[in-house]
C-alpha cells in the first residue's frame, strides 16, 4: 500500500487523530498547488546542479510536474481520498510516474520549507493582484472626482451640518487613502519576497545545496538567510498581508458607510441605478444599498484579521508548530473576500450619480457661516469678534447669508 503521508513510518495513525490533524488542508491546498509544483521544479533543477539528482531523473520529474501543472490549469488536479495534503499528492504522483526519481524529490527539504515557499509565492501573486485592483479603484475615484468637479457637497461633523465640501474633494479623499494603503501592500510584498526553500525543518541541511539558484529560479528578490528565521516567517508573512488587506478594508468600509448614508432619503446626495440596489419583500418603494452594507460588513471582518494572526502566533516560540496550519484557513478566504469587494466596487462605482440641487434645502442656509466669519476678518475684525457677530445673527435666525 502506498504511503499517503510524507512522514509515515509504517505505523497506522488513529483515524480520528488523522482526520483532526489533516483538518481542512485538502480544501485550502488547492490555492498553493501551482506554487508547490513550481517550487518542486526549481528544487529538482537545484538538486541536479549539486549532484544529488541525475539529469535523466530531473527530466522525468520535470515532465511529471508539467503534467501536474496542466491538471491544475484545466481543473482536473485533486488530492485523493486518504492523501494528507498537496505535498503528499505531488510526491505520490511523481513516485507513481517516475519511480525512484519521485522518491528523491524531497531530498534536502522538509514539508516545512516546502509549504513556506508555496505560500510565499502564492502571497506574492495575490498581493500583486490586490495592488492592481486597488490601483484601478484609485483611477475610478479620480475619474469620478473630475466628472463631479465643483458640485457642492455639504460637509458634516458629529452628524451635524458643518461646512461646504464638494464631491470631488470627497472622492479624491478615498483615492488618496487607497494610495496610502498601497504602502502596506508594498511592505507585505517585501516581507514575502524572500526565499525560504532550503531552510528545511528550520535548521538548514547538511546537503551542499544552492539556495541562490532556487532564489533566482523562483524569482524571489532575496533569500531568508537564517533557517530559523525562515521558519519564523510562517504566520508573520500572512500577518503582514492581513495588515495590508485591513488597511484597504478600512478605507472601503468607511466609503461604504458614506454611500449608505448619502443614499438615504434624509440626505439624498447620491444615487445608483435601481438594478444595482435591492428591494423589500413588503415595501415596494424601497431601494436598499445591500451591496454597500455587505461591502462594509466584509471589510469590517477583514480589519479583524491581523488580530486573529496575533492570537494565533504570538504565544509560540521559534521553530515549527502545527498551529501554523490554521494560517491558511485565515488568509486564503480573506484574500478572496478582498478581491470580491474590490471587484464589486469597480462594477458599481462608475454608475454613481450625484444631486446637484442639495443646497435648495433650507436646512443648509447656514452652511457658509464660516465664510461669513472670514469675510469680516478680511475687513479687519478679529476672528473671535467676527465669530461672535455671525453666531448672534444665526441665533436670531436672520435671513440666509448673501
Amino acid at each position: 500500500m502506498e504511503a499517503t503521508k510524507l512522514w509515515e513510518k509504517g505505523i497506522t495513525t488513529d483515524e480520528k487523530i488523522a482526520r483532526f490533524t489533516v483538518g481542512r488542508d485538502p480544501e485550502f491546498d488547492k490555492f498553493i498547488a501551482p506554487y508547490d509544483i513550481k517550487a518542486s521544479a526549481a528544487h529538482a533543477q537545484m538538486l541536479v546542479s549539486v549532484g544529488l539528482l541525475s539529469a535523466e531523473e530531473c527530466s522525468a520529474l520535470q515532465e511529471g510536474l508539467e503534467e501536474l501543472s496542466d491538471q491544475v490549469k484545466n481543473g482536473t488536479f485533486s488530492i485523493e481520498e486518504g492523501v494528507e495534503d498537496v505535498h503528499s499528492q505531488i510526491e505520490l504522483f511523481l513516485t507513481r510516474r517516475c519511480g525512484e526519481a519521485g522518491k528523491k524529490i524531497h531530498t534536502a527539504r522538509s514539508r516545512n520549507d516546502q509549504v513556506l515557499t508555496a505560500i510565499k509565492l502564492y502571497l506574492k501573486d495575490e498581493l500583486l493582484s490586490v495592488r492592481e485592483k486597488t490601483e484601478q479603484l484609485i483611477a475610478v475615484f479620480r475619474q469620478l472626482s473630475k466628472r463631479f468637479s465643483g458640485i457642492v457637497l455639504p460637509g458634516y461633523t458629529h452628524f451635524q451640518i458643518a461646512m461646504p465640501s464638494s464631491f470631488d474633494m470627497w472622492l479624491n479623499a478615498y483615492a488618496e487613502s487607497l494610495e496610502d494603503d498601497l504602502a502596506f501592500v508594498s511592505a507585505a510584498l517585501t516581507i514575502c519576497d524572500k526565499n525560504p526553500l532550503g531552510s528545511a525543518a528550520g535548521f538548514g541541511t547538511s546537503f551542499p545545496i544552492d539556495r541562490a539558484l532556487t532564489t533566482r529560479l523562483l524569482q524571489f528578490g532575496a533569500c531568508n538567510e537564517s533557517p530559523v528565521y525562515a521558519q519564523m516567517t510562517r504566520g508573520k508573512s500572512e500577518k503582514a498581508v492581513a495588515i495590508a488587506l485591513g488597511a484597504i478594508a478600512q478605507t472601503l468600509s468607511k466609503f461604504a458607510y458614506d454611500v449608505c448614508l448619502y443614499l438615504c432619503q434624509n440626505f439624498g446626495f447620491i444615487s445608483f441605478p435601481e438594478s444595482l440596489t435591492t428591494g423589500s419583500s413588503i415595501m415596494p418603494h424601497k431601494k436598499n444599498p445591500d451591496v454597500f452594507e455587505l461591502l462594509r460588513a466584509r471589510c469590517n471582518v477583514l480589519q479583524g484579521l491581523p488580530n486573529q494572526f496575533t492570537l494565533l502566533i504570538n504565544n509560540l516560540p521559534s521553530g515549527y508548530h502545527r498551529d501554523m496550519q490554521l494560517t491558511k484557513e485565515l488568509i486564503f478566504p480573506a484574500i478572496e473576500d478582498m478581491k470580491r469587494c474590490t471587484d464589486v466596487l469597480l462594477h458599481v462605482l462608475p454608475e454613481m450619480s450625484v444631486n446637484t440641487t442639495i443646497l435648495n434645502d433650507p436646512k443648509y442656509k447656514y452652511l457658509y457661516s464660516v465664510d461669513e466669519v472670514n469675510k469680516l476678518v478680511m475687513e479687519g475684525i478679529s476672528f473671535r469678534e467676527a465669530y461672535r457677530i455671525i453666531a448672534q445673527r444665526i441665533a436670531s435666525q436672520e435671513p440666509p447669508f448673501s
